[in-house]
């Protein structure tokens, strides 16, 4: 969620109160709201063929923050429950899911949905992260992190980034993230959000390098937007934008210096999106990107209207063990040429 709202300054008193009432507010919510969540536990009915000795493949991805705050302070359009629970249902085309706000629905969420693998939910505001990952390849490890920064009412749920290694042929193995960095473009909020990119990078350096490497979430963030260091995260991690590579010609977009960002649903495939989809190559595996897309009808109702205040953004992802001849910097070079 990516609000723009003005903080005049008050008096500490006044802070005081305000942090209180919130505190009474989230509880209340939490107490009326609260669900048990079927977690991770695998759908049953569902036949997972066993993992192939393969050297090629291609993987559907996405990326949706679902709106998951309790309805009561949720600016998406629809009802929550049955538009969480319908959002579950249709991401089951897809082979791996990253989710963010998935905080009060998650049994909604996964009611209907038929991934065998899914990450167990921390629960409802202001105990959850609202960071969720579904899969039809195993989960071999999980972890959650939370941000060391935050501003505002980001701070009143652990937010961070999750980390899982997915197995998605025999003995091939994928690092894949899940982010959702601080929202609003407030000095504070601004300062908060460059920290959480930096402390992700510094987790990837010591827990995946040299992996193949997969991150899709949202990253509150535009290359556009001065202030925000997202390219410098990119470089860092040497990771690839598939938006840049396959709709802007390899491009990354210029700062503008009075950048406004439009609203997270009026992202089209050719424009750039703070749901974002980044991918490693390793000395082990090659991706090639195809079809990135903003999945606009694919997850509003009928009657046209969103089944969240975000988009959902997919890609295909072709992947190809690589022999010990290839480089693969020659290899990132080439796709951005292409």
């Amino acid at each position: 969620m990516l609000i723009n709202l003005p903080y005049p300054q008050k008096s500490k008193a006044w802070h005081f109160r305000f942090l209180m009432l919130l505190s009474v507010f989230f509880s209340l919510i939490f107490l009326f709201s609260y669900k048990k969540s079927n977690g991770s536990k695998a759908n049953l009915f569902v036949e997972h063929p066993s993992l192939e000795d393969r050297s090629s493949g291609e993987l559907s991805l996405l990326t949706y923050n679902i709106a998951g705050l309790p309805a009561i302070i949720s600016s998406a359009e629809t009802p929550r429950a049955s538009s969480i629970r319908e959002i579950g249902e249709r991401i089951n085309r897809f082979d791996i899911v990253n989710v963010q706000e998935d905080f009060n629905y998650n049994t909604e969420l996964y009611s209907f949905n038929l991934h065998p693998y899914r990450t167990q939910t921390m629960g409802t505001v202001p105990f959850g992260d609202g960071l969720s990952t579904l899969s039809k390849f195993p989960i071999m490890e999980s972890q959650r992190v939370a941000w060391s920064d935050c501003s505002g009412s980001d701070c009143f749920t652990p937010k961070g980034f999750s980390y899982t290694r997915i197995q998605i042929a025999k003995d091939v193995f994928l690092d894949v993230y899940n982010i959702h960095a601080t929202a609003q473009d407030n000095k504070n909020a601004v300062a908060a959000r460059k920290k959480n990119l930096k402390q992700l990078a510094a987790f990837i350096h010591e827990n995946s390098e040299c992996q193949p490497l997969l991150i899709m979430g949202d990253f509150n963030a535009h290359y556009a937007f001065v202030e925000d260091n997202v390219r410098d995260f990119q470089k860092e991690i040497h990771v690839l934008d598939s938006w840049t590579l396959l709709r802007n010609k390899g491009l990354v977009p210029e700062h503008q210096e009075d950048f406004v960002a439009s609203h997270a649903l009026n992202v089209t495939d050719d424009c750039e999106s703070i749901d974002k989809i980044y991918f490693r190559n390793s000395d082990q595996i090659i991706f090639t990107p195809k079809n990135y897309q903003v999945q606009h009808d694919l997850f509003s109702t009928d009657s046209g209207k969103p089944l969240s205040d975000h988009c959902a953004i997919s890609l295909n992802l072709e992947w190809e063990l690589t022999n010990s001849s290839q480089d693969t910097s020659v290899v990132n070079d080439e796709l951005l040429l292409k």
